[in-house]
């Protein structure tokens, strides 16, 4: 995306709304000017929902709840006002495992607990997309009592869920992002969970 400065400096899209020209890394944490960082998701994409569900899972895979939650976010803006509390909570459990990722138990938990809650309110509407909204919900849960006991997957835990949409699980003090940068927290691709049932 095309960045400008205005004349305080800020960074700002084309559009000139407020939006940090820093690199970032692969959860989404600023970097240093000039470093090398994960390229961002561009914003306000329209896509349906198996594209959203798709491109999400594809982050998720690589380590990048924080670019999934982008995603996430798009469908949210950009869908029925009748989906929004499915989006909303999809991109809370995303944004919660890049907490977690990131080192922040507490709020990666608060963020996994209020997602799920509200992916209980959709389950309707993930049903319709062939969402696991129940695997979805276990795997939240376990990982925010696993992020805030500080545990790691094998501590006292089984590596899968009941319903077996949970990630694959190992235990992990440090993890490294895409950009190469080493973080205190879960592993978010061992973490990362399936979205759809019967979706490798």
């Amino acid at each position: 995306m095309n960045r400008t400065a205005n004349e305080d400096g800020r960074d700002r899209d084309a559009a000139g709304r407020a939006r940090s020209g820093r690199p970032r890394d692969g959860l989404g944490r600023p970097l240093p000017y000039g470093a090398e960082g994960v390229p961002r998701q561009p914003e306000g994409v329209v896509r349906v929902p198996a594209e959203t569900l798709g491109e999400a899972q594809r982050l998720l895979d690589a380590g990048m709840p924080f670019h999934a939650h982008e995603v996430f976010e798009d469908a949210w803006k950009s869908g029925p006002e009748a989906e929004r509390d499915l989006w909303q909570g999809l991109a809370q459990l995303a944004v919660g495992l890049t907490h977690a990722a990131r080192g922040n138990a507490a709020g990666g938990a608060r963020l996994l607990r209020r997602g799920a809650a509200r992916l209980l309110d959709a389950a309707p509407e993930a049903a319709a997309y062939g969402i696991d909204a129940d695997g979805l919900v276990i795997w939240a849960r376990d990982l925010a009592d696993r992020t805030e006991a500080g545990r790691g997957a094998d501590a006292g835990g089984t590596g899968e869920t009941e319903s077996g949409t949970g990630g694959r699980r190992s235990a992990v003090a440090e993890t490294e992002s895409a950009s190469g940068s080493r973080s205190a927290g879960v592993d978010p691709v061992a973490e990362a969970p399936r979205l759809r049932r019967g979706v490798a």
